[in-house]
């Protein structure tokens, strides 16, 4: 453990630079290092299109976004941009640009180092050590037994006496400030709905079509409309319209698709209206949970220990157990499929992107009816 630190920094500097759940994610962080400094300035930088999460985020001063693959002339407007204007940088990936990033942006830096899932830690030291060297302080990855929140969070043990004062109060995901519907699909909503995002982004975490089909049937019949929720991506449309084309057309008259069609603050308004959210291991059911609706996760491969959606409110490192069919936690509900081998942290069974996950093929739509049905119950 470093040292504690009497560091006041004037300018903040927060790098996330991968997908837009890994920015939302970053918001506890982000809180809790406010009330350290309330009146630091507050930068954030990650990938254009992936910081919607951000938007209307009270603690966030200025956001600065940068291309996935930035080319040279891009790279060299940026590091000028950067150069030496932060006392402090939370570097909250552990890959190597976001580190760049960090030691050309700030005197100072706190980070987060990657290792590997299956425990060959050989090549990741390797990877590790510079970054190590340029730090004050870094903390690992731990895939299977320390969440994402936790990990983010624990870059500020430094600035701590006791560090587990860092959980000793409720910790909370902020949202994105909620836009207006689009009126075509505002004007749609009659009555109670439920939202479901089936897609995520990769194959590997994709519950079975016909599986959604009994679903989306079962919450029709119970009275209430189903809005299909999706990213533009061409998979994710597709995804919807062939779920679409196999409910019977009484049940198709009560579901409503977004196609895309909704930004990511619009999004949170239609989640915080919603009677219950369903959905897949993807950055949109982190933002239901954020938004405190009813939140059902199917999880396969990933540990929920790692990446399961925080439930807003929770004091403690730790909201989830490893392996349970079904595990409850203040707003959020996790399903996962049977197997010894739950969860692997691989890419499927296959270990690839495009594989199946054998244990989402045997999470039976009865065992989510079931949760739903105590849920809506409720409601």
């Amino acid at each position: 453990m470093t040292n504690f630190s009497i560091l006041k920094p004037k300018k903040v500097l927060f790098i996330a630079t991968r997908q837009i759940g890994d920015v939302l994610v970053t918001t506890p962080l982000i809180s809790k290092a406010r009330e350290l400094w309330p009146d630091a300035e507050f930068h954030f930088l990650g990938y254009k299109s992936k910081l919607d999460m951000l938007k209307g985020n009270p603690d966030i001063d200025q956001i600065i976004e940068t291309s996935d693959r930035p080319g040279f002339g891009e790279y060299l407007s940026l590091f000028n941009q950067l150069f030496q204007r932060y006392d402090l940088a939370f570097v909250t990936q552990p890959g190597d640009r976001a580190y760049l990033y960090g030691l050309v942006a700030a005197f100072h830096r706190v980070g987060v180092l990657g290792g590997h899932p299956q425990g060959k830690q050989s090549n990741a030291n390797k990877q590790n050590a510079w970054k190590k060297f340029i730090s004050m302080h870094t903390v690992e990855v731990d895939y299977f037994t320390q969440h994402v929140i936790a990990e983010k969070l624990r870059l500020l043990e430094v600035f701590f006496r006791n560090p587990s004062d860092l959980f000793a109060n409720p910790i909370n995901v902020t949202p994105p400030i909620g836009e207006a519907l689009t009126p075509v699909i505002a004007s749609e909503l009659t009555h109670a709905y439920v939202v479901i995002h089936p897609g995520p982004l990769t194959a590997y975490k994709r519950w079975p079509l016909d599986y959604w089909q009994k679903l989306i049937t079962h919450i029709v019949n119970r009275g209430f409309q189903v809005v299909l929720s999706a990213s533009p991506a061409k998979q994710d449309l597709q995804l919807n319209h062939d779920i679409l084309s196999l409910l019977e057309p009484k049940v198709r008259q009560k579901v409503i698709d977004t196609a895309g069609k909704l930004s990511i603050p619009q999004a949170g308004s239609l989640l915080r209206a919603a009677s219950l959210y369903i959905g897949v291991d993807t950055s949109i059911t982190h933002l239901a949970a954020a938004c405190n609706t009813p939140t059902i996760a199917l999880f396969g491969a990933t540990p929920p220990t790692n990446f399961g959606p925080w439930p807003n409110g929770f004091i403690g490192a730790q909201p989830y157990q490893l392996r349970a069919r079904t595990q409850t936690v203040g707003n959020i509900t996790i399903l996962q499929g049977p197997g010894e081998c739950v969860p692997c942290r691989k890419a499927g069974c296959l270990d690839r992107a495009d594989s199946n996950s054998e244990c989402l093929d045997l999470l039976e739509p009865t065992q989510v009816i079931e949760v739903v049905e105590k849920i809506l119950e409720r409601k």
